[in-house]
């Protein structure tokens, strides 16, 4: 599949304008050329938006009737909000139903983690050149429902991108990735770097810029419909914890047995996220003709992270 000319002039309407991946999305649309109408709730994020060519929406993901307002105004919607918030989804979709408009909606691959608690690397690399298939967690159960009820909806070219661990700077208020926050903070608290287990579980990575060029990409190409895998590259968090420490000048990473990290992070965050297994393949953003350009987050880590 050749990737399609892209299409400029677009109406959008953004959620998540001022997150960290939603902020880089914001900011290539524009680039683009599309005119991004984006969702902040605090006022105070307006004029950050104003300043990136953005007009802010003053509002929330459970003001239902303005959400479907906009969407159906709009060319194109982009949700990179909350990936669970049904009422939201259910609300923009309610103003694109049945306009051949293109809605493309943020989930995560997260969705088919494993619960390998940092002790084992998972020979499983899931390829959405197959069909897409969610673990049994109820959570993730719960988010795959929702993302297959946005694939199927009526008279709507969904696209539903399954990210894995996003790195890159993002853009104010929010410049961090999210993953990577709970690391750093615990390294910087006490001096070392920790990791789940032995951290022998791997994520598959992207970069959040080129991951906004996917965004861009699943909004104009008309081609683009149902899940896509986004990855290139991937890391263990013992590779990863290894790069943080060398960007904080900390010594070796020592493993955290899964109960006490849980005292720290959380039991649903230190369990599924930092000490499971997401490893994927992005076959079908290849065919749309997405060509990446950052395939390593340790070396980001090391060159690039903030570490004030």
């Amino acid at each position: 599949m050749v990737l399609a000319a892209s299409l400029r002039g677009m109406k959008v309407f953004l959620t998540g304008a001022t997150g960290f991946i939603g902020g880089v999305v914001g900011e290539r649309l524009v680039a683009e050329g599309h005119e991004v109408r984006g969702l902040v709730r605090n006022p105070d994020h307006a004029p950050l938006l104003r300043r990136a060519g953005i007009t802010p929406v003053p509002g929330d993901l459970d003001d239902a009737g303005l959400l479907t307002a906009e969407a159906q105004r709009a060319d194109g919607v982009i949700n990179a909000a909350n990936s669970d918030h049904r009422g939201a989804v259910e609300a923009l979709l309610r103003g694109l139903r049945g306009s051949g408009k293109p809605f493309v909606h943020t989930s995560g691959t997260s969705l088919i983690a494993d619960d390998a608690k940092g002790e084992a690397l998972s020979p499983t690399v899931h390829d959405d050149a197959h069909e897409v298939v969610a673990s049994s967690h109820p959570v993730r159960q719960a988010r795959f429902a929702l993302d297959t009820d946005v694939v199927t909806a009526d008279g709507v070219r969904a696209v539903v991108l399954c990210n894995p661990l996003v790195y890159g700077t993002g853009r104010a208020p929010h410049p961090d990735t999210v993953l990577l926050v709970p690391l750093v903070a615990q390294a910087r608290a006490g001096g070392v770097v920790r990791v789940v287990g032995r951290g022998l579980n791997t994520w598959s990575t992207v970069h959040v810029d080129d991951l906004a060029a996917l965004y861009a990409t699943a909004l104009t190409d008309p081609a683009a419909r149902g899940f896509y895998f986004v990855e290139n590259g991937e890391a263990s968090f013992a590779e990863i914890g290894a790069a943080i420490a060398d960007r904080l000048g900390l010594g070796a990473v020592q493993p955290w047995p899964l109960q006490e990290a849980a005292r720290v992070w959380g039991e649903g965050f230190a369990r599924y996220a930092l000490g499971a297994n997401s490893r994927v393949r992005a076959t079908r953003a290849g065919e749309l003709g997405w060509k990446p350009r950052h395939s390593s987050v340790t070396a980001w880590i090391r060159q690039d992270l903030r570490v004030h």
